[in-house]
């Protein structure tokens, strides 16, 4: 029986083409990720200060976050809305809510208002108003903390 000769064996390198290519796209979903996340918060939004504050203990399991503006306008995933025709997107928030994972009815979902600190009350209330007459009922407000200045 003859044997190979060990000294005539090639060095086997492995190519890293797909780990980096994997790398790439692991950072470019992050990217994205972290993108998705800040356009529910509008920046020309000043929020109110309180000391009184608190963080939310943990996450709702759907939530919609509504941008008010001193003039009365609601942005709501970077599109801007009149209050009253608002109607036709909180339906289909409820609808993806109830499609969700979870299926979160309308009465759970918790509606974030992050009203500018120069928005009269009663925009507020009219705003709340609307989201009532869609039978939700869970609202939460956002204001800065100022606490942790």
């Amino acid at each position: 029986m003859k044997f190979k000769n060990k000294k005539d064996t090639e060095i086997l390198e492995g190519d890293l083409t797909p780990m980096i290519d994997m790398t790439f796209q692991l950072i470019a979903f992050f990217m994205l990720l972290i993108n998705f996340s800040e356009v529910d918060r509008a920046e020309e939004i000043t929020l109110p200060k309180s000391v009184l504050a608190t963080p939310p203990v943990e996450r709702p399991k759907y939530q919609v976050i509504l941008n008010l503006d001193p003039d009365g306008e609601v942005v709501f995933a970077g599109n801007g809305y009149d209050i009253s025709t608002l109607s036709p997107v909180l339906n289909q928030e409820i609808n993806n809510a109830g499609r969700s994972r979870d299926r979160v009815p309308a009465k759970d979902i918790a509606v974030i208002i992050r009203a500018h600190e120069d928005t009269p009350t009663g925009t507020v209330q009219r705003l709340i108003a609307k989201c009532q007459e869609e039978e939700m009922e869970n609202f939460k407000f956002r204001v800065k903390d100022e606490a942790y200045k």
